[in-house]
């Protein structure tokens, strides 16, 4: 079946169509008429804002009127409802006239659209979403911060998030306006959040948008609208751990795996299938942080799912190592039910670098060349490999963990050595680097040079040292003379690794409060100590 991207379609509504002068007679007096029209229009001000919304105003009366009057005779208040779409088409040239919002708000225009949201006609509601969607572009409003915060405070005010949710319940997937208008819908509260980012969580509390979004993510016929869905989803959860807890509340777990096990063992089709994808994972991460969706995670099942779409090797492959790596974070059940389902197996494959554990096709919307892909894997599977040894502190599992290390003569050890080199060094380049910086140019203070060593691998760097701490507590022997013996090989010491945990110890931060903060340099302090 043919599918239309309407993602893509209301960009491509202004353009030519490209109709070839053998397809349709031009009448050269249209264009005369045309041109005499553009020359004839009116300067953008205040006075033309007036003529505008009193226009506008007079029309609405009308309409109203007439429908009051002939409620039963569609005919008898057609006229009236043509003229208003006319006078809502010419306020959209508003747009080009952005510091004129405020005024627009002062002349108390802004109820009087919305309320057109819940119109009878459709087609009157979809005009005005076009509108909206025409004012708060964001192209528009570049540049024009103030005129932008009164429009938009305006637009809340006055219920236009209620209003845009409910007409979207009775827009149509079938009908190509309809689908149009969910489009600009959702472009709409998007360009509202870019300038008031706590609209994200107002839609949430205020409107059924979450339901609606999740409708359209079960749906499994792709199109633009359903991937823009998963795109409006992800940035309402990005930040916000309220909607991120409401949308769990809503069965929200559940849905989204249900979504992306339909590429557990197939590919999307193109590279807009494949951002849908993308945005899909994005969302289960985000899901995934607070610690009660990190348990309907594992109930259900979960943990099973993204080892089954590793196993698969599709372009969901990478997406499922992220997602397992944001559920185990401090959650030791999701650790315990990743060994229990014999995940280890297969991620030590992963991590092991092995070419026939990867996707066979890269995923097509990755801008990133090749060895970056595979270099993000390799930074996911030493912050998974990390969250296991957090989260599984004994017992037989933990056994199972670490004789990993020794199985195939310490092959992961060697594994692990590589990446600790290679990681290192690029962190002595930064280091180098900053240090040789003109500082008189450029004013950077400790925290900033250390986030951006961070950004260049000391941060992943600082997991393979936490990793080799938890593998020397063992005192195993024989991994532990793997250990010194690779470090020999480099002509380094043990002090390299327990230079680099001090400094993770003395940045630990205290986001999680000062009891986690203190229980976590205990345990890197004993790292230190054991080396």
């Amino acid at each position: 079946m043919e599918v239309t991207d309407y993602h893509g379609a209301k960009r491509k509504r202004h353009e030519s169509e490209n109709i070839s002068s053998n397809d349709i007679d031009i009448d050269l007096s249209i264009l005369e008429a045309v041109e005499k029209s553009q020359s004839s229009v009116e300067l953008l001000d205040l006075r033309t804002l007036k003529k505008l919304v009193l226009s506008f105003e007079r029309r609405l009366k009308d309409n109203i009127a007439a429908r009051l009057k002939y409620p039963q005779q569609p005919d008898r208040f057609a006229d009236s409802e043509l003229e208003l779409h006319e006078e809502l088409h010419k306020l959209r040239v508003l747009a080009g006239g952005p510091e004129l919002y405020p005024d627009l708000v002062s002349l108390n225009a802004i109820p009087s659209i919305l309320n057109l949201l819940g119109h009878e006609n459709t087609d009157i509601a979809i005009d005005v979403v076009q509108l909206l969607q025409d004012l708060t572009d964001e192209d528009v409003l570049e540049d024009n911060d103030e005129p932008a915060r009164v429009l938009v405070d305006a637009l809340v005010e006055n219920n236009v998030l209620e209003l845009l949710v409910q007409n979207l319940h009775r827009l149509s997937d079938t009908d190509p306006d309809e689908m149009a208008a969910v489009y600009n819908t959702l472009a709409t509260i998007e360009n509202l959040i870019e300038v008031k980012p706590a609209v994200a969580e107002m839609v949430c509390e205020r409107t059924k948008l979450l339901k609606w979004l999740l409708g359209k993510i079960k749906v499994r016929e792709f199109d633009g609208n359903k991937q823009y869905a998963s795109e409006i989803l992800a940035i309402l959860l990005q930040n916000s751990s309220a909607n991120q807890k409401r949308l769990g509340q809503m069965n929200g777990v559940d849905v989204l795996l249900q979504a992306v096990a339909m590429y557990k063992s197939k590919d999307p089709k193109n590279p807009d299938e494949a951002e849908m994808l993308e945005n899909l994972f994005d969302c289960l991460c985000c899901l995934l942080m607070p610690l009660e969706n990190k348990e309907r995670f594992v109930k259900a099942e979960g943990v099973e799912l993204m080892i089954i779409i590793m196993k698969q090797k599709k372009s969901a492959y990478g997406s499922a190592i992220r997602a397992l790596d944001f559920a185990m974070t401090k959650y030791p059940p999701v650790c315990e039910r990743f060994v229990d389902v014999l995940g280890l197996k297969t991620a030590f494959a992963a991590f092991m670098g092995k070419a026939s554990t990867f996707p066979l096709i890269i995923p097509t919307n990755k801008k990133n060349k090749k060895e970056h892909y595979h270099e993000d894997l390799e930074e996911r599977l030493i912050s998974l490999i990390a969250s296991l040894f957090g989260g599984i502190l004994r017992g037989s599992r933990r056994e199972r963990l670490l004789s990993k290390f020794v199985e195939n003569e310490c092959e992961k050890i060697d594994r692990l050595m590589e990446l600790y080199m290679r990681y290192s060094d690029r962190v002595t380049v930064e280091t180098e680097r900053l240090n040789n910086l003109e500082f008189d140019d450029l004013e950077m203070d400790e925290e900033e040079k250390y986030n951006m060593k961070l950004e260049s691998g000391l941060y992943t760097l600082q997991l393979i040292a936490v990793i080799l701490g938890h593998i020397w507590c063992s005192e195993n022997h024989q991994m532990r003379s793997r250990i010194e013996l690779l470090l020999k090989q480099q002509k380094l010491t043990k002090k390299h690794i327990k230079d680099i945990l001090q400094e993770y110890h003395d940045n630990i931060g205290d986001m999680d409060g000062l009891e986690e903060k203190e229980r976590a340099q205990t345990k890197i302090q004993k790292f230190i100590s054991s080396f």
